[in-house]
C-alpha cells in the first residue's frame, strides 16, 4: 500500500481536507489578499474549540451515553471567578488559573457523583450539573464585566514567530492528550471501556475510577478553556460557553472519533475545529444570510461525516 493510500485510511485526514477547501475557497474570493489572517484568526478560534473538544473527546471514547454537557456552564463559571479572582491584577494569575482548576474539578466530581451515586445517565447528570453551575456563574457574575490583567490580555491576543498563542496552548494539550491516549495505561484502559464496560470489568480494569478520572480531565479542560476565552474578550459573559455546547460535541464527531466509544483521533479535533470556523467564515464572506449560512453549514457538516464514514466503510 502507497503512503498515500495509507494516509487517506487515517480518520482524521478529511476534517482536515474538508478545512482546506473550504479555506481554498474563501481565500478565492479575496484572491490570496486575506489568506494570512484568516489563517491566524482560524487557529486563534479553533483553539478553544480544541481545548474543550479533547475534554469531551476523551468522555465519548467511554462508549455510548457518555458525554458532558456541562461543558459551557464550566467555561462561563470558570472564567467569572477567575477574573473577579484576579481582579486585574497581574500578580494574580497563577491564582486565578488554580481557581479555573479547581472549579473544573469540582465540577468533574459533581458530575460523576450524579451518575455513579444516583445511577443517572451521563446525558441527564451532567445536564442537571450544567445548571447547578450556570446559577452559581448567575450569582458570581452579577452583571459585572470584569477586565482581565493586562499581562494575560496580552499574552492570549498576541502571536509568537506568527502563531497565535492560544493556539500554541491547544497544541501543547492535544500533545498531552496524544500522549495519554497513545502512551499510558489510562489511555488503553479508556479504549478498552469503550469497546466494552463488562468486557473491561472482566479483564481487572479499574472501571469506576477511569471514568472518574476521565469526567474530572474533561471539566478542568472546560475550565481552562473558560479561562483563556474570558481573558481574550476581555472579560466574562454569562453566554461566553453557550456556543461550545454543541461544537463540543461536532469537532469530536466531524473530526473521526468513533461516537460508539473505543476509538479517539486527536488530529481530527484539530482540522474539525478549523473547519467549523472556516466554514462560518466562507459562508460569511459569500455574503450570504444568517438563515441559509446556518442550513448551508449543517449540509456541509452532513457531507464530510458521511463521505468520511463512507470511505472508512469501504476500505476495512
Amino acid at each position: 500500500m502507497t503512503p498515500l493510500l495509507r494516509l487517506f485510511r487515517k480518520p482524521w485526514i478529511w476534517s482536515w481536507l474538508a478545512a482546506f477547501v473550504v479555506w481554498f475557497l474563501t481565500i478565492m474570493v479575496t484572491l490570496g489578499a486575506s489568506a494570512f489572517g484568516l489563517s491566524q484568526a482560524a487557529l486563534t478560534f479553533a483553539a478553544f474549540s480544541v481545548i474543550v473538544g479533547i475534554g469531551q473527546m476523551f468522555v465519548i471514547t467511554l462508549g455510548p451515553g457518555n458525554i458532558d454537557l456541562s461543558v459551557p456552564a464550566t467555561m462561563t463559571l470558570a472564567g467569572t471567578v477567575a477574573l473577579k479572582l484576579m481582579n486585574v491584577e497581574n500578580g494574580m494569575i497563577l491564582p486565578g488559573l488554580l481557581v479555573a482548576i479547581v472549579i473544573g474539578l469540582v465540577v468533574g466530581l459533581g458530575n460523576y457523583a450524579l451518575i455513579k451515586a444516583l445511577r443517572i445517565p451521563p446525558i441527564i447528570a451532567t445536564l442537571s450539573m450544567s445548571f447547578i453551575v450556570q446559577s452559581a456563574a448567575i450569582w458570581t457574575n452579577r452583571g459585572l464585566r470584569i477586565k482581565p490583567p493586562s499581562v494575560l490580555a496580552e499574552f492570549t491576543t498576541s502571536n509568537t514567530l506568527g502563531v497565535p498563542n492560544v493556539a500554541i496552548v491547544a497544541f501543547l494539550i492535544s500533545l498531552l492528550a496524544w500522549f495519554l491516549l497513545d502512551k499510558t495505561i489510562y489511555g488503553r484502559w479508556i479504549s478498552a471501556i469503550g469497546q466494552s464496560m463488562p468486557a473491561a470489568r472482566m479483564a481487572g480494569i479499574p472501571v469506576d475510577g477511569t471514568r472518574f478520572v476521565t469526567y474530572l480531565f474533561c471539566a478542568v479542560l472546560a475550565s481552562v478553556a473558560g479561562y483563556l476565552l474570558a481573558c481574550f474578550s476581555g472579560g466574562a459573559a454569562l453566554n461566553m460557553g453557550s456556543e461550545y455546547l454543541l461544537m463540543s460535541i461536532a469537532v469530536v464527531v466531524i473530526g473521526g472519533t468513533a461516537v460508539a466509544g473505543g476509538d479517539s483521533n486527536v488530529p481530527g479535533i484539530w482540522g474539525a475545529s478549523l473547519f467549523m470556523f472556516l466554514v462560518v467564515s466562507m459562508l460569511n464572506t459569500y455574503g450570504l444570510g444568517a438563515g441559509i449560512r446556518l442550513i448551508m453549514t449543517g449540509l456541509i457538516i452532513i457531507s464530510v461525516i458521511v463521505l468520511a464514514g463512507g470511505r472508512r466503510a469501504g476500505m476495512r
